[in-house]
């Protein structure tokens, strides 16, 4: 998680981290380095954005397994159009990671 943080804050950062820890970073190439304080403030950031990445995967798989109701040569009901919109909207709105934890994911018509 270190490393994404420090590359959200230098994405062109080049540097080596001993055991995920914080005090064991080394910086290569001239990568002026990041101080500790910086890092850690944008970790909750990064922790959120992870979450996020990993309910839009569960997101899109579940639109994936409906995809094939949604081609040109298939009339889509009503719930299942209400049902794909609301997994398309189901990110709208969450600014913690408590938020994301406690997604209701809708129900497949």
């Amino acid at each position: 998680m270190l490393e994404k943080a420090i590359l959200k804050l230098n994405s062109q950062a080049q540097f080596s981290i001993n055991a995920d820890d914080i005090n064991q970073i080394t910086w290569h190439n001239g990568t002026p380095p990041i101080p500790n304080e910086q890092i850690l403030a944008i970790l909750p950031q990064v922790k959120l954005d992870m979450a996020l990445d990993n309910l839009r995967a569960k997101r899109n798989k579940l639109l994936a397994e409906t995809d094939y109701l949604a081609l040109s040569d298939n009339t889509l009901s009503a719930n299942m159009s209400t049902y794909r919109q609301a997994l398309r909207d189901i990110t709208n709105g969450l600014t913690t990671i408590e938020q994301v934890n406690n997604v209701i994911w809708p129900t497949k018509p």
